[in-house]
């Protein structure tokens, strides 16, 4: 069955075992039910929400580029910028995603089909499926696994040696979050694996490079060039506009999903615990690796209803305007089965994520045992791990771990 493998981390129990076989499969049994019970019911309800959604996008992203016309001006230019950056925000979080992921596919309207759609990102939409649908969801949280865990570029648990070049990681995450777009396009390609492995020279690399870079000067030249001309004197200012609204999509997106899986609490897989998995265990796993926020409807559709993660990664095809009403159900059988049902507001988990970001940039238990009387001491520690060998690191990494045992056990 689907296992926590990890050592005797400090302070850390395996939350599932206290569950037997048959539990799992009773979870898994009525997790299908509350999956059937959407699928009978969908319909022109559902198909009313997308249109509209979509309507609301291209209305917002026509009326802010009118405006942007006259951005010379500041208001216009404040206007234009914000109405931008929530219609980029629409378009990626709660219809591209969501679209791509087949969730309006049973409407058979080839506008709106996860074959058809091209998204205004600069990842191609058929890289995208293959990275985020078949990989991440199918391996969601496996460390080597899954990609959109740390991006590829960060330390992701305690089990992971720790390496000076870590103690970069969270300008690495957030320079991340701000070219965010750029960064999604470069793990969908396999960029760093693929140039690690000299796979550059093979064909499938070359012609999904070739896709990409189309697809960034498609985005380039319609933000950058074409909207800004059309704006006239006002060239410059539509161009820092789009800048501007490009980066707050993805920030936005970034913080959405370092909070659906990055946070405190939130487990994380070997690769070795997923040998032979059932459909049940995998339920499982959707259920330990995943992380909700909570908060208002604006503030779902605005996540692309991520803020309902946990819902998304057990049912990834469902209509996303339906999670907000099966999420009760789903916490219900958390708390009957005695698992952690993790949602913070939105403020709470993107604190938590970041400071497991920089908790795992440093030494196993460097960041939890250090305060302002032992701070000369730690930091010398951290300077002496920093510049010696492995020998080094790893005796007074154990060092680090004795002293915080102790300190939890006092």
């Amino acid at each position: 069955m689907t296992t926590i493998q990890k050592k005797a981390t400090i302070g850390q129990t395996n939350p599932i075992a206290h569950l037997s076989p048959e539990d799992i499969e009773l979870i898994a049994k009525e997790l299908d039910d509350i999956r059937q019970s959407v699928i009978d019911t969908r319909g022109e309800r559902d198909a009313r929400y997308i249109r509209r959604v979509i309507r609301t996008q291209r209305q917002l992203e026509l009326g802010s580029r009118v405006v942007l016309l006259a951005s010379l001006f500041p208001p216009a230019w404040f206007v234009g910028t914000v109405g931008l950056s929530v219609s980029k925000i629409l378009e990626n979080m709660e219809i591209g995603h969501n679209i791509l992921h087949g969730q309006w596919d049973w409407m058979r309207d080839p506008k709106i089909h996860s074959t058809t759609w091209e998204w205004d990102h600069a990842t191609p939409a058929d890289q995208w499926k293959h990275s985020h649908n078949e990989l991440h969801h199918t391996y969601t949280n496996v460390i080597g696994k899954d990609n959109d865990l740390g991006y590829g570029i960060m330390r992701v648990d305690e089990d992971q040696p720790w390496h000076p070049a870590h103690l970069g990681q969270p300008l690495w995450n957030f320079l991340n979050a701000v070219f965010f777009e750029y960064g999604v396009a470069a793990y969908d390609l396999e960029l760093r694996g693929n140039l690690r492995r000299g796979k550059q020279r093979t064909e499938k690399f070359r012609r999904e490079a070739r896709a990409v870079v189309r697809k960034i000067r498609k985005q380039v030249t319609k933000d950058y060039v074409v909207h800004p001309l059309l704006s006239g004197p006002s060239f410059l200012p539509t161009m820092l506009a789009n800048f501007t609204a490009n980066t707050v999509r993805n920030v936005w997106a970034h913080s959405v999903i370092m909070c659906g899986h990055f946070p405190e609490g939130v487990e994380t897989f070997e690769k070795r615990s997923i040998d032979g998995e059932t459909k049940p265990e995998w339920y499982l796993r959707q259920m330990l690796g995943s992380a909700n926020i909570s908060g208002s409807k604006l503030m779902h559709i605005m996540t692309g209803n991520l803020s309902h993660q946990i819902e998304h990664h057990l049912f990834p095809d469902l209509p996303s305007n339906r999670y907000r009403e099966i999420a009760p159900k789903v916490k219900a059988l958390f708390e009957r089965y005695d698992l952690a049902y993790c949602a913070r507001p939105l403020p709470q988990q993107v604190y938590s994520a970041w400071h497991k970001v920089v908790r795992l940039s440093l030494p196993n238990g460097w960041l939890d045992s250090t305060n302002a009387r032992n701070l000369p001491i730690q930091l010398k520690r951290l300077y002496q791990m920093t510049t010696g060998g492995p020998k080094v690191r790893r005796a007074l990494q154990a060092r680090l771990v004795q002293e915080q045992r102790r300190a939890l056990a006092a």
